[in-house]
């Protein structure tokens, strides 16, 4: 177990560490290049769909023949996306490389994959808190990345950072050999109970799926605005670059306090209530945020406390998901859970830069981002966590 989650975790680490940073860009990258924030911001929509999208069938094969070959695949694509983000001379090249080849390649190096080797291989006892300590490791990689990220660009310059990472999230690829299924290597079949058609029937016809899948589109929504509308909306507002920085390294620290409490929780106590205090909390934290005076110190405290509400939806939702419909399919209803979480991101980054460009201010987003927080939490609180109720599969009779 300690192999699988300090690979896993490490993994995690890298992929959601680096894309964290993604906002530190967008100033360099449309002032270089003569570009509208839409047209950077809009690529950044393109990966979080894509990853949505790709997630789905990443969780399908990591399912089907484990999340080594997966994982492999998903970091050449995202060391071949950096390149491409570095290089692309036109926004629609640009879209292809920083939005779909980087989209699929965090489908295969982020969450679903990884908890679907967590859910295989850890026990139930112990599984949600699991599930945290590798969303706590995504944490880290924000704190440690998006600094690391910052001073590459101011001293190497935006391009040549770009590619520096392409070379460090290869990495991955020794990593993976840590979360190699033993059932998978032998070519061992794993037992299935229900297709992938009915599985998925299953999950979209039962009400808590739904409503947990509406959630997560809210989730979608609010972190990834904040995180790469939030350098440009503070220097908008005369505040330093290293403001932004330091914010979304607190971010990332607290984060990894915020998730694996989440994490632990979910092991002692209902887990939709956790997803509703989360998402209540987000609403009431960016509505004090705005309201108060900007100085470095409220922005400070702002990034501190929504760090602890960051990604600890990611523990208990994945959790629940589990404890409802089994680990045989995790990975793939994880994958389809995320689809809606990136369709919120894909709305989140792009209505971000749409507004501004068109308003010259972010206003209008942030309190949609207050809205829909009240709305995640009402509709994660008539979830039902029990295993759902399966028919037994009837008996053919002997001779038959």
């Amino acid at each position: 177990m300690r192999q699988l989650l300090v690979c896993g975790a490490a993994i995690v680490t890298l992929s959601m560490g680096i894309r964290h940073g993604f906002g530190l860009w967008l100033q360099p990258i449309t002032q270089a290049q003569g570009w509208s924030r839409e047209t950077f911001a809009f690529a950044i929509a393109i990966q979080n769909l894509s990853w949505g999208v790709f997630g789905i069938f990443a969780g399908m094969v990591a399912d089907r023949f484990g999340a080594f070959r997966v994982i492999m695949g998903g970091a050449v694509l995202y060391a071949l996306g950096l390149v491409g983000m570095a290089l692309s001379p036109t926004g629609f090249l640009f879209t292809l490389t920083a939005g779909v080849l980087i989209g699929a390649a965090q489908a295969g190096t982020t969450y679903a994959v990884i908890y679907g080797v967590i859910g295989r291989n850890i026990s139930a006892d112990k599984r949600s808190w699991a599930m945290g300590v590798a969303a706590a490791a995504g944490s880290f990689g924000q704190f440690l990345m998006v600094p690391t990220e910052g001073f590459l660009i101011s001293s190497l310059g935006w391009q040549q950072a770009l590619l520096v990472l392409a070379g460090a999230v290869l990495l991955i690829m020794p990593l993976a050999l840590g979360l190699r299924e033993s059932s998978f290597s032998s070519g061992a079949a794993v037992k299935r109970d229900q297709t992938i058609v009915q599985a998925l029937r299953e999950a979209f016809k039962y009400p808590s799926f739904q409503l947990l899948m509406a959630g997560y589109f809210v989730c979608g929504f609010q972190v990834v605005f904040i995180g790469v509308h939030m350098p440009s909306y503070l220097k908008d507002k005369g505040l330093s670059p290293q403001v932004a920085g330091y914010a979304l390294a607190l971010i990332g620290l607290f984060n990894v306090f915020g998730t694996y409490i989440a994490g632990s929780l979910g092991q002692k106590m209902a887990k939709k209530k956790i997803l509703a205090t989360i998402y209540f909390s987000r609403a009431v934290v960016i509505t004090v945020f705005l309201a108060a005076p900007l100085s470095p110190m409220s922005v400070y405290i702002f990034a501190s406390v929504m760090g602890l509400l960051w990604l600890s939806t990611v523990p208990p939702t994945n959790a629940v998901v589990a404890q409802i419909f089994g680990i045989q399919h995790l990975s793939m209803l994880g994958g389809f859970i995320f689809f809606s979480h990136q369709i919120g991101s894909f709305l989140g980054v792009w209505l971000g830069g749409f507004m501004y460009d068109r308003t010259g201010s972010y206003d209008i987003v942030w309190y949609v981002a207050i809205a829909l927080g009240i709305f995640a939490g009402l509709v994660n609180l008539p979830v039902r966590e029990a295993p759902i109720q399966r028919a037994a599969p009837a008996r053919r009779p002997l001779g038959a």
